[in-house]
């Protein structure tokens, strides 16, 4: 009775999840129908509610054994009219989007999520409180949080990138090894149908040997600044401009960085690959096993040391693997298309808005930006084609084999040891289109071995207090 005491609420579920999958005791005869018992709930905070926060927050409301325990932003209030989402973001939108679930489910009044606005406090006060995080911050707060959740022991779901520089991947993959949480990262195509089949694919033989890979994102269709706004407007009531900024050197509030704008500024984000390599090189670092490359070089539009170029192409290099070939990786953003293989139909194109292509000696496979929809190309062989038995485990969905694996079930399938080594390979591209260096790169001790002066970019920056 004194282990089971200490026994952490994390480790408690986990082990009640064993006894109860062991058990001949069917579970509405121990809750009734519906029923969800306290050992079987899974209690989720959020750091970040933005436009991503909150889909991630109404996408785990789903779940009746998940239950959102405490938020957690900067700021009280995001306009996101005007953006991506659609909908608003801050600790407001997302408590009326939480209390809206709780008034429909009928238990109005009866959430008890508590609000912070710094997820330090949050994961201090309310420790007991939580199982499990979901990071859904800029890039550059991802590993700080991160690895505050993971140092309390509490299984994490990082929005991608994992991190905001190749260092903090390195580390957060150690730190959840260690600690032994679940974890997941946010590519949500990963959990698809489809990527499964495109990857079965490639095991199977579908289209040779494979030496060739593009992918590529469509144009940006946002503000483009070169340098700093030298206006100093007012910080908006509510929002705290200090702890938006975490780890990041100080600097002025701007709206030229928050919401989502910050994407597109080196100090916080990586620009298009950064935003969207995590997606669209998942099927061919899944499918060929991509580890580390040995050369990554860069070439963009106006480059400019404060924000990301208008268009802009990346060249990765990455060794043989058993019985696999070298792979050369093209990457392409801001409109810019790879060059059309020889295999695709007169009358197809490869679409505009992105997507990855996957080139063998006897055919390719052509896929969307999240790894949807994925084809065999020529046509005449994808109707021909004699699909594989399916390999590789089906999937409950992205949140549901996170929620799985925080009560003891098995991994997901995009956790940290994966997640961490698919943004590594992102970030080498985003450091050497940043420094407008060819890096000839040793993974294992990550460096750049012609260019120890990337190393700052490598590593990223922490203010006093935001460390690792």
């Amino acid at each position: 009775m004194r282990k089971e005491r200490n026994l952490s609420r994390r480790q408690f579920i986990a082990k009640s999840t064993t006894l109860a999958a062991a058990s001949i005791v069917p579970r509405h005869v121990l809750g009734g129908p519906g029923h969800i018992s306290p050992s079987d709930q899974l209690n989720v905070a959020v750091i970040g509610t933005g436009g991503q926060g909150i889909t991630n927050i109404k996408k785990l409301l789903t779940h009746s054994d998940v239950k959102i325990t405490a938020i957690c932003d900067v700021a009280r209030f995001w306009d996101n009219s005007d953006l991506y989402y659609r909908h608003n973001g801050g600790r407001g939108p997302a408590m009326k989007a939480i209390e809206e679930h709780y008034r429909q489910a009928g238990s109005e009044g009866h959430h008890g999520c508590k609000v912070y606005v710094d997820f330090r406090l949050m994961l201090e006060r309310s420790d007991k409180d939580i199982d499990a995080v979901v990071v859904a911050t800029p890039n550059h707060v991802h590993a700080v949080a991160s690895m505050a959740a993971i140092r309390a022991g509490k299984g994490v779901y990082c929005e991608k990138p994992l991190t905001y520089s190749v260092y903090e991947a390195r580390m957060i993959a150690q730190a959840a090894r260690e600690a032994k949480v679940a974890t997941q990262l946010g590519n949500q195509g990963h959990s698809s149908d489809d990527i499964r089949r495109a990857v079965e694919w490639v095991r199977d033989g579908a289209i040779g040997k494979i030496s060739r890979v593009y992918a590529w994102a469509g144009e940006n269709r946002i503000p483009t600044f070169t340098e700093r706004p030298k206006e100093t407007p007012p910080v908006p009531e509510g929002l705290n401009w200090d702890l938006w900024l975490g780890p990041a050197k100080e600097r002025p509030y701007h709206p030229a960085y928050a919401p989502l704008l910050w994407h597109y500024w080196w100090d916080f984000g990586g620009g298009k690959l950064g935003n969207f390599g995590c997606h669209t090189l998942d099927t061919a670092v899944w499918a060929l096993n991509l580890e580390h490359p040995t050369l990554i070089e860069a070439s963009s539009t106006q480059l400019s040391k404060e924000t990301t170029p208008i268009a802009a192409t990346c060249h990765y290099k990455f060794p043989a693997r058993g019985t696999q070939p070298p792979v050369a990786l093209f990457w392409y953003d801001g409109g810019i298309r790879p060059p059309r293989p020889d295999c695709l139909e007169l009358r197809r194109n490869l679409p505009r808005n992105g997507g990855s292509l996957l080139v063998g000696d006897q055919g390719a496979i052509l896929s969307g930006v999240w790894s949807g929809s994925p084809r065999i190309i020529p046509e005449k062989k994808m109707r021909d084609y004699e699909q594989p038995r399916a390999t590789i485990p089906r999937s409950l969905g992205h949140h549901r084999d996170w929620i799985d694996a925080c009560k003891g079930g098995p991994p997901a399938s995009s956790n940290f040891e994966y997640g961490a080594r698919l943004t590594e390979i992102v970030l080498l591209g985003v450091v050497a289109l940043r420094t407008g260096t060819t890096l000839h790169w040793d993974g294992p001790n990550m460096k750049a071995t012609n260019a120890p002066q990337v190393e700052p970019v490598i590593h990223g920056h922490f203010r006093k207090g935001w460390e690792i």
